[in-house]
C-alpha cells in the first residue's frame, strides 16, 4: 500500500485464507462446553449464480470428487438455489464428522477458486444446534477471511437471537478468527445446511 492509497483512505483488501475453516472443529469442542450447542453434520458453500459450461463443469467436477469419498454416510452433495438467486452446495455428514465436512467446504471453495471463480464465492457455514432445539451457524466470509455467528429464532418472521450471537462471539474469539463489524453480520435466512 503506497503513500496515495494511506492519504486517500483506501485499504488493501483482505486476501481470502480458507486454511482458517479447519479452525472449526477445535471451535466446535469450545461452543460445545460453553453453549451445548453440537455440530448438526450440515454445511454449505454459497456463492453467486454463474452460468456458462465452464462453472457447470466445474462444479460436476467438485461434486463427483465429494460424492466419490467411500466415508461418505449422507446422501450425496447437492446443488440447491435460494430465492434470492444464490447458489449453495450443501453437504450433509454424521453430526459427528465435521472435519470431514470442514474437508468437504475447503474442497468445494478451493476447486472454485483455482478454477476463476474465486470472486463468485461469499460465504461457508456449517450447522449447530442445542439441547433445545435451537439453530445456529458458524459462517466464513470468504472475502474477508472471518467468521459470524448467526443464530435464527424459531417461529415466524425472520427474526436473530442477537444476545446468543454475542455470546458465541464472545465464547469463540480466542478459536476463531471473528467479523468485528457487526454490519458485516448478513443474515442468511432460509440458508441450506443450517
Amino acid at each position: 500500500m503506497g503513500l496515495l492509497d494511506i492519504l486517500l483512505g483506501r485499504t488493501k483488501p483482505v486476501v481470502p485464507d480458507l486454511d482458517q475453516l479447519f479452525a472449526l472443529p477445535s471451535a466446535a469442542v469450545t461452543l460445545e462446553a460453553t453453549t451445548s450447542f453440537t455440530a448438526t453434520g450440515r454445511g454449505a458453500v454459497c456463492f453467486a449464480t454463474v452460468e456458462g459450461a465452464a462453472f457447470e463443469q466445474t462444479h460436476r467436477e467438485v461434486q463427483a470428487l465429494l460424492d466419490a469419498d467411500t466415508d461418505r454416510d449422507g446422501p450425496p452433495v447437492e446443488l440447491r438455489r435460494d430465492e434470492y438467486g444464490y447458489s449453495w452446495l450443501v453437504s450433509e455428514r454424521a453430526p459427528d464428522q465435521l472435519p470431514l465436512l470442514v474437508n468437504d467446504l475447503h474442497a468445494v471453495n478451493s476447486a472454485m477458486e483455482v478454477n476463476g471463480f474465486g470472486p463468485q464465492l461469499l460465504c461457508s457455514l456449517a450447522g449447530f444446534q442445542d439441547p433445545e432445539g435451537r439453530s445456529l451457524a458458524l459462517v466464513y466470509l470468504y472475502k474477508r477471511g472471518t467468521y459470524y455467528p448467526f443464530a435464527p429464532l424459531p417461529g415466524e418472521g425472520q427474526r436473530r437471537d442477537n444476545a446468543l450471537e454475542l455470546r458465541v462471539k464472545a465464547t469463540l474469539s480466542n478459536d476463531l478468527r471473528i467479523e468485528q463489524d457487526l454490519n458485516r453480520w448478513f443474515p442468511v435466512w432460509g440458508a441450506p445446511g443450517l
